[in-house]
């Protein structure tokens, strides 16, 4: 992900298609939508669960794999800017058809306060061999112990617009003049209303640049769909990983 140019594009559209979400009346048909609802993967053709060519990644060779992404969710359900990271060894495969998909994939957009919002989303994609058989799971989280477990666990995801000042991770002025990918671990404690109620940095990458520095400035004023669990909203203690890229 770039978060220059492309980053600034991204909004514009985001802001678009929220304002087109906002201005139509609902008809007295139309059920309400709930106070919150995290942005979900989705079951239909268009997920990204039945989009993964599963046969083909095992006639490439593809092994057990795992491999971390991030994407802005729009209130369309439309994929804007995507990044992939943290794979397991020899997940290059996996992590090329992940990002091949993301093109053409929908997901149910989040509601924050009864209206469609753009958030932030937070996976996981685990692929595996069984009997040579492929099996896929795609998770709404990237907690090592919720993953290890397979629970029916989701993210607390950082919303656009409303009461939320989150405009995205910003690539940090860090004094150097190369350009280093840079990554900041925050551990994050967000109630059941989406509020965030403590943020600490766990740790920083490369250190002393200003990678932390930046990612606790991007979320401090930042509103959360809260976490669920088993289809309930919750408080949750998690760790998000941010990573910042130069611009083109």
């Amino acid at each position: 992900m770039r978060f220059g140019t492309f980053w600034l594009v991204g909004l514009l559209l985001i802001v678009g298609v929220a304002s087109s979400q906002t201005t139509k009346t609902a008809s007295p048909a139309t059920p309400a939508l709930p106070m919150y609802r995290p942005a979900l993967l989705g079951t239909g053709p268009d997920s990204l669960v039945n989009r993964i060519d599963t046969v083909d990644l095992i006639k490439k060779g593809q092994k057990d794999a795992a491999i971390m992404f991030s994407c802005i969710v729009a209130p369309t359900g439309d994929i804007l800017l995507s990044e992939t990271y943290r794979g397991t060894p020899e997940s290059k495969l996996l992590e090329q058809e992940v990002l091949k998909r993301f093109s053409n994939t929908k997901f149910i957009p989040a509601i924050h306060n009864h209206k469609p919002v753009p958030v932030f989303f937070y996976g996981t994609v685990v692929f595996s061999v069984v009997n040579g058989k492929p099996r896929l799971r795609i998770f709404s989280n990237q907690q090592v112990d919720e993953l290890k477990k397979e629970n029916d666990f989701i993210d607390p995801q950082p919303y656009f617009g409303d009461d939320s000042k989150f405009t995205g991770p910003h690539y940090p002025d860090t004094g150097s003049t190369v350009r280093l990918t840079g990554v900041a671990e925050l551990a994050l404690n967000v109630d059941a209303a989406g509020n965030l109620k403590n943020m600490q940095l766990v740790s920083e990458s490369p250190p002393l640049l200003g990678f932390g520095g930046a990612a606790i400035s991007d979320f401090r004023e930042a509103k959360f769909i809260p976490a669920f669990r088993n289809g309930q909203p919750v408080e949750s203690k998690v760790t998000l990983r941010v990573y910042f890229k130069p611009s083109d």
